[in-house]
Formats: C-alpha cells, structure tokens, sequence
C-alpha cells in the first residue's frame, strides 16, 4: 500500500518552497525569507516548522546547536497531487478547463517565452 499523501496548508507550501530552492535551512533561513512578503512571527514560523517535522514534510538534523530543515516530500509530486485535486474539485476532472482558465482569463499575462514552451508541449503530445 502507498503511503499516506499529507497535504501541507498554505503556510507550511510557503516553507516548503524556500526549502525546495535552498535545499536546506534554519528556522531563521526560513523566517527571514518570509518576512519579506509577510508579517510572521519567529515563534510562529518555529512552530509551523516543528508541525511540519512531526507530519513528516520536513526532516530535521538535530547534530547541532541549530538544528537544520529539508524536504522530506517532493516538490513535482506535491504540485502533482494539489493540481490533481484542484482538477478534480474545481474544474469537474477536466484539466482542459483549467488551461482554458489560466490562459484565457486576461488577468494572468502570458509571456512569448511562456506561449512557446506551451507550444512546444502540443507540439510534442500530439507526436505521441
């Protein structure tokens, strides 16, 4: 039987992210990292971090005075599972539908760039 999936909230996403980029952090990497788009406390960040560790999102080497943070999920099959589940919830399994949502709203800009790397995707699942 496959493990049981945890689904971080948004907060412990946010930790995640600057710990999928790092690799590794302190408490006070991630807090720092936060902080500069959002009002959060150290104790707070501490203990989101501690929850995390105990849910099994994050591992922690406790050899030294500062204990240091990874990973323990991975970042493809993390947005895999939540993109799943968005497809699922919101847009009735249609993954169809959340493309026609996310390029066709106008409120999300679409680099060049961007358009030919979706392009090149058609491109290449069509040959299949």
């Amino acid at each position: 039987m496959a493990p049981k999936y945890i689904k971080p909230t948004e907060s412990e996403l946010e930790i995640l992210q600057i710990l999928w980029q790092n690799g590794t952090a302190t408490v006070r990497d991630v807090h720092e990292e936060l902080a500069k788009t959002k009002d959060a406390g150290y104790t707070t960040t501490l203990k989101l971090m501690q929850i995390m560790h105990d849910k099994g999102l994050v591992k922690r080497d406790e050899s030294m005075r500062t204990h240091i943070y990874q990973p323990a999920v991975n970042k493809e099959r993390t947005q895999k599972h939540l993109l799943d589940k968005m497809i699922d919830s919101l847009f009735g399994g249609s993954s169809t539908q959340l493309v026609l949502q996310a390029l066709g709203s106008g409120e999300q800009k679409v680099s060049a760039e961007e358009l030919a790397q979706i392009q090149t995707l058609l491109d290449n699942l069509k040959k299949q």
